[in-house]
Protein backbone atom coordinates (compact mmCIF):
# COMPACT_ATOMS: atom_id res chain seq x y z
CA UNK A 1 0.00 0.00 0.00
CA UNK A 2 2.99 2.41 0.82
CA UNK A 3 4.45 1.96 -2.90
CA UNK A 4 0.91 2.88 -4.64
CA UNK A 5 0.47 6.07 -2.34
CA UNK A 6 4.25 6.59 -3.69
CA UNK A 7 3.45 6.24 -7.31
CA UNK A 8 -0.42 8.28 -7.32
CA UNK A 9 1.74 11.37 -5.72
CA UNK A 10 5.03 11.05 -8.61
CA UNK A 11 2.07 11.03 -11.59
CA UNK A 12 0.61 13.78 -9.89
CA UNK A 13 3.72 16.24 -10.33
CA UNK A 14 4.53 14.81 -13.72
CA UNK A 15 1.55 15.41 -14.84
CA UNK A 16 0.97 18.64 -13.55
CA UNK A 17 4.50 20.47 -15.31
CA UNK A 18 3.04 19.19 -18.65
CA UNK A 19 0.28 22.06 -18.52
CA UNK A 20 2.15 24.86 -17.30
CA UNK A 21 5.14 23.90 -20.08
CA UNK A 22 2.60 23.95 -22.75
CA UNK A 23 1.05 27.40 -21.68
CA UNK A 24 4.89 29.23 -21.58
CA UNK A 25 5.40 27.73 -24.90
CA UNK A 26 2.06 28.78 -26.32
CA UNK A 27 2.51 32.13 -24.89
CA UNK A 28 6.03 32.55 -26.21
CA UNK A 29 4.83 31.47 -29.69
CA UNK A 30 2.00 33.90 -29.49
CA UNK A 31 4.22 36.53 -28.74
CA UNK A 32 7.30 35.87 -31.31
CA UNK A 33 4.84 35.10 -34.08
CA UNK A 34 2.70 38.51 -33.19
CA UNK A 35 5.81 40.38 -33.19
CA UNK A 36 7.29 39.90 -36.31
CA UNK A 37 3.93 39.35 -38.55
CA UNK A 38 3.75 42.15 -41.66
CA UNK A 39 -0.11 41.85 -41.54
CA UNK A 40 -2.10 44.34 -40.53
CA UNK A 41 -4.56 42.75 -38.29
CA UNK A 42 -2.12 41.01 -36.25
CA UNK A 43 -0.52 44.56 -36.04
CA UNK A 44 -2.96 46.34 -34.12
CA UNK A 45 -4.30 43.36 -32.02
CA UNK A 46 -1.38 43.09 -30.15
CA UNK A 47 0.25 46.88 -30.34
CA UNK A 48 -0.48 47.82 -27.11
CA UNK A 49 0.88 44.60 -25.47
CA UNK A 50 3.54 44.66 -27.39
CA UNK A 51 4.82 48.41 -26.62
CA UNK A 52 3.77 47.28 -23.08
CA UNK A 53 6.05 44.85 -22.65
CA UNK A 54 8.90 46.52 -24.53
CA UNK A 55 8.80 44.84 -27.45
CA UNK A 56 9.48 47.14 -30.57
CA UNK A 57 7.60 46.76 -33.44
CA UNK A 58 8.22 49.95 -35.45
Amino acid sequence: MKTLNQTQARATVDTGLLPILSAVAAGVFLIYFTGFAQAAQYHDSAHDTRHTLAFPCH
